[in-house]
């Protein structure tokens, strides 16, 4: 079995200056620059018979090519102590017809169903004690943060091991606008 997620890389730039803010609340576990993505469906462990539909179906997802604006920050869940930092994504049409474009590839290549609803964010950090002051602050300070502009072009089906130092991505395909 393959642990699968299907994800839009950001540009390199966006990930430096992301990747920045790691010394800025401590005792976080921050995303390191060549994990930083959008994820656009998470699918866990993955038959190789079902890996091959899947594969199969996302490349009939036909989408154009569009703009994504990264803006604000936050965390999850929006009320308790908080468990993920993340960025936020400018609300796009675009970018929810492909989610749900790609949603429809999952769940006919024999996937379950997502329960949850897509909630467009990059993850900074993963939080594991109570640092609630701590990213109160560092939502404050980073209320407006925004970057211009970057163009989707393409999504990447990834694999991804779990080490003791964290996860391992590794690019399976890549499917371009057309």
């Amino acid at each position: 079995m393959a642990r699968l997620f299907i994800a839009i890389e950001l540009p390199e730039d966006i990930k430096l200056s992301l990747s920045a803010f790691c010394d800025e609340v401590p005792g976080l576990r921050w995303v390191t620059p060549d994990q930083i993505h959008l994820t656009l469906r998470f699918l866990g462990d993955v038959l190789p018979q079902t890996s091959a539909s899947l594969k199969q179906n996302l490349s009939a997802v036909n989408f154009a090519a569009f703009p994504l604006t990264l803006r604000g920050v936050g965390h999850f869940p929006p009320h308790g102590h908080p468990r993920v930092l993340w960025v936020g994504v400018e609300e796009s049409r675009p970018l929810l017809t492909l989610q749900q474009q790609i949603e429809s590839a999952v769940v006919n290549a024999g996937v379950l169903p997502e329960e949850r609803g897509f909630s467009p964010h990059i993850t900074l950090a993963r939080i594991k004690e109570n640092a609630s002051a701590a990213v109160a602050r560092f939502e404050a300070s980073h209320r407006d943060l925004s970057f211009p502009p970057f163009n989707v072009e393409e999504f990447i089906l990834f694999s991804s091991v779990l080490t003791p130092k964290g996860a391992i991505h590794r690019l399976e395909e890549t499917h371009l606008c057309r």
